[in-house]
């Protein structure tokens, strides 16, 4: 996840990445993308697209791009991006 992190130009900021490898926390929060469609594609124990907001292990906010023509939110990913999680911010 670092590496990814510094691709994206927010190495150490105030963001955490985390993985998930046994998608555990997905399926605990109900986040696992099982949509025949993209999980053909993409195999099983896929993730939604989201973003959360966690202060001091509390999630205040979580958002998911998708849709019922769109699983994955390809189409519009406004939601899980930084401006649409630091509107839950306010």
């Amino acid at each position: 996840m670092m590496n990814w992190a510094k691709s994206q130009k927010v190495g150490l900021s105030m963001l955490t990445f985390l993985g998930d490898p046994n998608s555990e926390l997905t399926k605990a929060l109900d986040l696992e993308l099982t949509h025949p469609g993209p999980v053909g594609v993409l195999g099983p124990g896929r993730c939604k697209r989201f973003a959360m907001h966690v202060v001091d292990g509390v999630i205040k906010a979580v958002n998911v791009s998708e849709s019922a023509d769109d699983p994955t939110g390809d189409s519009d990913p406004s939601a899980s991006l930084a401006d649409g999680i630091m509107a839950t911010m306010k």
